[in-house]
């Protein structure tokens, strides 16, 4: 849906964020007004003095109106003060509400939205995007409303004083207003192709960065630089369209103020000199501030305006993806406490693209305590067993049961507490060794942390790095290397003490001696509790008390090591001789 710069389904919706807030949205529009009042009476002030006091030579008036005149300033002062301090306190506000509402949703989708959502429009929506709708309350609504009060009261003030000069006035406002207007629904489609190349653009650079590796290794550096030569140069022509229609607009709406200000000059000078005592020299003094005060704010509502479209697009962006509820996952209502740890897969069918199925029709049972291995192909199925065990996506047909119960009447925290999983591309905060043991879970202690690392044999290692549990990883982790990520990871999902241990491809990217230590590390963690591993090197499960052999979405044969090894023509044997031909 595009974006309108008056959507007033839209405007609806955003203005429901104020409700938290009616006293501040209350304040704020009652400091427009008295801001609109002051404001107006400078000019008329002004006349009074000069008409009233200075031509008269009352010297004693002047003084006490002088007094009266400064009060009025210092009002006028304290209600800017107010009106723009609570509109963007209330705009920061109402950005802080919908970026939590956003954020809150995005961790409730399936895995499913992330696998095609690009990460960079993510982050443009939960950041820039929320921002520019600040923007609305900050530099759009109010400063519009305000503006529109502090012309309407000038124009009753104008006429009041006289009728005659406010006529060549009003007649000069609808052109003024016709230009805005015509300036605004081009800048609208101007700003929405900024916001979709911003989006591009922080697209690319996020997905170069993280890549920057794989951009190096195969010489690519020459053929992405172009790639972003030709984005940012699309960016950079968007913004530039912008530019041109400010650069057009503001010189005309110049010329229309001045030449509506020199035909008041030169009607009042003619009304002046031919002694029409309807025209004084204090309303063509007050006359001349009232222009100013009427032109720029409708000058200046054209750029209100464009910050109000920019925030409506961001808001209606943003919105796009807090609408987005055939994505959420679906929630049980049963607390998972501890699990037995049995595991039942029945004539379980999945697909990630429609009518492209990747389980067909798979039947799996794990008995509490058991150890099982799962190997095969790539792309047999095998880590989507495992997604599908945490709910991260949802079967097609069939169901899945823990302890006899279907997963789904789990409640997805309690189901994933439950269950640990150490990957083999392991993601590291950029944050303590300890932090991203515990993921700041404040109820496992640093001593709980060092008797495990202790248990498993990974202390003396953690220990070797500057500052031990303190030492800083940085950014996914880049300060160890993938066999110590990997130990870091195994720990994680160690203290957590989980009902079920996964496995997947753990030990399939590690140097000996880290391999050795999460093999003693695996023997110690699994004892007691239901595990799962996958594994393309099968010398790490030959132990499993079954092996699951999976191609093309389907199980193919089961058994222990010794059983499938006894299989003339078996997947699993031929698998096995050629991995061990290979390591000879």
């Amino acid at each position: 849906m595009k974006a309108k710069a008056f959507d007033i389904r839209l405007f609806k919706r955003i203005l429901k964020y104020t409700k938290p807030y009616t006293f501040r949205f209350r304040g704020v529009i009652i400091f427009a007004v008295l801001l609109s009042l002051f404001a107006a009476l400078r000019p008329l002030f002004l006349q009074i003095t000069v008409d009233s006091f200075i031509k008269p030579g009352n010297k004693s008036g002047l003084l006490n109106y002088a007094v009266i005149m400064g009060i009025s300033l210092l009002m006028e002062g304290l209600s800017q003060f107010y009106f723009v301090l609570w509109a963007n306190w209330l705009g920061q506000d109402i950005v802080k509400d919908i970026r939590i509402k956003l954020c809150q949703h995005l961790l409730s989708f399936r895995m499913k939205y992330f696998d095609t959502a690009p990460v960079g429009l993510l982050v443009t929506r939960s950041v820039s995007d929320i921002e520019q709708i600040a923007r609305i309350f900050s530099q759009g609504l109010f400063m519009i409303m305000s503006d529109l009060m502090k012309m309407f009261v000038c124009l009753l003030v104008m006429t009041y004083m006289n009728w005659r000069l406010t006529i060549i006035v009003v007649v000069a406002m609808p052109i003024l207003v016709y230009i805005t207007r015509l300036f605004q629904r081009r800048m609208q489609v101007a700003f929405e192709e900024v916001r979709t190349q911003v989006s591009n653009l922080n697209t690319f650079v996020q997905e170069r960065v993280t890549g920057m590796k794989i951009v190096q290794l195969f010489n690519r550096e020459a053929i992405e630089y172009e790639k972003f030569k030709e984005i940012n140069q699309k960016h950079n022509n968007a913004w530039i369209k912008t530019i041109l229609y400010n650069s057009i607009f503001f010189p005309i709406a110049d010329i229309i103020s001045s030449i509506t200000l020199g035909a008041i000059i030169l009607y009042g000078c003619f009304q002046i000199i031919n002694g029409n005592p309807f025209t004084t020299v204090g309303d063509m003094l007050s006359y001349t501030m009232f222009i100013g005060m009427l032109f720029n704010p409708l000058r200046q509502i054209a750029d209100k305006f464009n910050e109000m479209q920019m925030g409506m697009i961001a808001a209606n962006r943003v919105f796009d993806i807090l609408d987005t509820e055939e994505e959420v996952q679906q929630n049980g209502t049963i607390v998972a406490h501890r699990f037995e740890g049995n595991i039942l897969f029945d004539a379980v069918r999945f697909s990630y693209i429609k009518n492209e199925e990747v389980l067909k029709g798979i039947s799996l049972e794990v008995k509490a305590g058991q150890t099982i291995a799962i190997v095969g192909a790539t792309g047999a199925g095998k880590s989507t067993i495992i997604n599908l065990l945490n709910r991260f996506y949802e079967i097609n047909s069939g169901a899945i049961y823990i302890d006899d119960l279907n997963i789904e009447v789990f409640t997805l925290d309690s189901l994933r507490t439950q269950i640990a999983i150490v990957l083999q591309d392991v993601f590291l905060f950029a944050d303590t060794i300890h932090n991203n043991i515990t993921l700041n879970n404040s109820t496992i202690t640093r001593q709980e942390v060092i008797a495990a690392a202790e248990k498993i044999g990974v202390h003396d290692f953690i220990m070797s790095l500057p500052n031990g549990y303190d030492y800083d990883v940085k950014e996914r982790g880049v300060m160890l290397s993938s066999g110590q990520r990997q130990l870091i990871a195994f720990l994680r999902a160690y203290v957590s003490n989980p009902s079920i241990l996964i496995l997947d491809e753990a030990t399939s990217s590690i140097d000996t001696y880290s391999e050795e230590l999460i093999q003693r590390a695996t023997e110690t963690i699994t004892q007691g509790r239901t595990s799962i591993v996958i594994a393309h090197r099968l010398a790490t499960i030959v132990n499993a008390d079954k092996i699951i052999v999976m191609d093309q979405g389907q199980i193919v044969e089961a058994g222990s090591h010794q059983e499938l090894l006894y299989k003339e023509d078996g997947y699993y044997k031929k698998l096995y001789d050629s991995q061990f031909s290979m390591e000879l």
